[in-house]
C-alpha cells in the first residue's frame, strides 16, 4: 500500500529534494508549504498550505500518513531566540503532535551538527557528545531543544530518529555555496584563522539518501529509533582549501588574505551589540559563531549511521565539487 508521506520544509533545499526523490519513487507525497510550488505539484505532490503554527494544515498535512519528514525549521545566525524557538521548538512540538493524533508510526526529523556545538574543535565527534546549552546564537540550542522533543516522543507505536547533515551543498543550493561566493566577488571573504580546520560537508544526494534509509530503518531496526545520527561525506575536507577550489573553478581569484579567529570574534561581538543596540537591519557581517564555525574542526563519526541502517555516501567530495563547479559555470 502506497500509504502516503507528509513533508515539512518541501520548499527549502532539502525537503524539496526529499519530496521530489520520493515522487520519482512513486510514493505519495503530501507536502506543507507557505506558497505554490509549481514544479513538485507538476511531479504529483499534494499541496497543503500552512505553516508549522497552523494546526488545522497540520492536521490535513498528516491525515492518514505513515511517515512525517519534518525538515521546516529556522536556520541562521542572528535573530531573537524566540524567533528561533518559536519555529524550531514550538513548530516541532505541533507537528509531533499532529503526527502522533493522526496515527503515523514514523517521525524523521531533520536536525543539526550544531545542536552538539561547545565553541571548540569538535573533530571526530560522535553522538555520544552531550546536547548544547549554550551558544552565542539561538540557532544550535533551538534545534537541541527541538530534537529532545522528537527523541522523547520515540514509543513503540511511534518511532523518530533524528539526522544531523553537516554544511548541505550541492546544484540548486541557495545558501551555503551561493553565500560564500557571493561574500567573494565582493572582496568581503578572508581567510579566519590559521586556514587549515578540517570540516565536514555534505553533499544534497547524500542527505536525501540518509533520510530514506533512516525511514526505512524505523520499520525493521529497533536500534535506530529513539536516536540520533550525524550524517556528512564522510571525508572532512581544510575548509578553506575547498572553498579556493570553488572559486578558481568559476574563475574567482583565490582567498589570500586573513583575519586571526580573535580578531574576527571580537569584531563579531562588537557588530552583534550595534545590531541588537540601534537596531540595525539585516544580519551583522560577522557573529561570534560565524568566527568559530570559519576557524574551528567540525568533522564528525558517521560509523553509528552506517551500522545502523547501512548509510554510506553515495557522491564523494571529488565528484560532487566537479559536478558543482560545472553546474556553477552554467548559471552563475
Amino acid at each position: 500500500m502506497n500509504q502516503p508521506v507528509f513533508i515539512t520544509g518541501a520548499s527549502g533545499f532539502i525537503g524539496g529534494k526529499i519530496a521530489g526523490r520520493l515522487l520519482s519513487q512513486g510514493r505519495s507525497v503530501r507536502v506543507l508549504a507557505r506558497r505554490p510550488l509549481p514544479e513538485l505539484e507538476k511531479l504529483g505532490a499534494e499541496i497543503v498550505a500552512g505553516d508549522l503554527h497552523d494546526e488545522n494544515a497540520l492536521r490535513r498535512g498528516c491525515a492518514g500518513v505513515g511517515t512525517v519528514f519534518h525538515v521546516a525549521g529556522r536556520v541562521g545566525v542572528w535573530g531573537p531566540a524566540t524567533d528561533f524557538f518559536r519555529v524550531n521548538v514550538e513548530g516541532t512540538r505541533r507537528v509531533l503532535a499532529a503526527a502522533r493524533a493522526s496515527g503515523a508510526s514514523r517521525f524523521v526529523y531533520t536536525s543539526s551538527p550544531s545542536v552538539v556545538f561547545n565553541g571548540g574543535n569538535l573533530a571526530g565527534v560522535d553522538e555520544s557528545a552531550p546536547l548544547c546549552t549554550q551558544a552565542p546564537c539561538a540557532y544550535p540550542t533551538s534545534k537541541a531543544a527541538a530534537e529532545k522533543l522528537v527523541r522523547a516522543a520515540n514509543s513503540p507505536e511511534f518511532k523518530t530518529v533524528s539526522l544531523r547533515p553537516h554544511l548541505v551543498w550541492g546544484p540548486g543550493d541557495k545558501n551555503v555555496v551561493p553565500r560564500v561566493l557571493a561574500l567573494a566577488r565582493t572582496g568581503r571573504l578572508k581567510i579566519v584563522g590559521p586556514g587549515r580546520n578540517l570540516v565536514d560537508c555534505t553533499h544534497i544526494t547524500n542527505v536525501v539518501e540518509a533520510h530514506l534509509l533512516a525511514e526505512s530503518a524505523l520499520r525493521i531496526n529497533p536500534l535506530v529509533a529513539g536516536r540520533a545520527y550525524f550524517i556528512t561525506n564522510g571525508e572532512p575536507v581544510v575548509l578553506w582549501d575547498w572553498i579556493n577550489e570553488l572559486l578558481r573553478g568559476v574563475g574567482l581569484p583565490p582567498l589570500t588574505k586573513r583575519i586571526s579567529l580573535g580578531a574576527a570574534y571580537g569584531i563579531g561581538a562588537v557588530l552583534e551589540t550595534l545590531w541588537t543596540a540601534l537596531p540595525l537591519r539585516g544580519e551583522p557581517p560577522m557573529t561570534r559563531f560565524v568566527a568559530k564555525e570559519m576557524a574551528t574542526d567540525h568533522w564528525f563519526r558517521i560509523d553509528a549511521a552506517r551500522r545502523d541502517f547501512g548509510y554510506a555516501p553515495r557522491v564523494s567530495m571529488a565528484d560532487g565539487t566537479a559536478e558543482l563547479i560545472a553546474h556553477l559555470r552554467v548559471t552563475g
